[in-house]
């Protein structure tokens, strides 16, 4: 099995609580991740609790990823992954066999900062390959424009 991680992380002034509860918003995630087109069946009841799935379309608008939230400690802990078909269609067929899991993690390193980190970890078989355009969604520059996307989006929320 091949395995990607990329992590990223950023000191923010908001709290870790304010953070947690921006960035594990599925909804928030199109305003902010460069690779999320659509995210859809996401719970009604916010914050989302372990068990709890929702689906997220790629930039190409036809592969659907199946999120399942695995752990959920506000405000210091936040995983979810997908396993099996990753990019399936909208009828669940397709994709490519795999398991992504992201971990976002939030720690304060000293008064008033809040370090913020969020890593990926890809994992594809060797007999079946993820293609090069989806590596490049994962690229650590992806990861870091969302950073700077949350860093915008916590700002304007401050303002309003």
């Amino acid at each position: 099995m091949g395995i990607v991680t990329t992590t990223s992380e950023t000191a923010f002034t908001q709290s870790p609580e304010q953070i947690y509860d921006f960035v594990t918003n599925p909804v928030n995630w199109t305003r902010t991740y460069p690779g999320s087109a659509h995210v859809g069946r996401i719970p009604e009841k916010l914050p989302l609790e372990v068990g709890d799935t929702w689906t997220e379309t790629g930039p190409d608008g036809s592969r659907i990823f199946t999120w399942h939230l695995a752990i959920a400690m506000r405000p210091k802990l936040w995983m979810f992954n997908s396993v099996g078909n990753l990019g399936h269609d909208s009828d669940g067929n397709g994709g490519m066999p795999g398991r992504i899991t992201v971990q976002y993690k939030f720690t304060q390193p000293g008064e008033g900062i809040t370090l913020f980190s969020r890593t990926m970890t890809v994992e594809a078989y060797r007999d079946a390959p993820l293609p090069d355009g989806f590596f490049r969604t994962v690229n650590p520059a992806n990861i870091d424009a969302y950073h700077e996307a949350v860093a915008r989006e916590l700002a304007l929320e401050d303002s309003a």
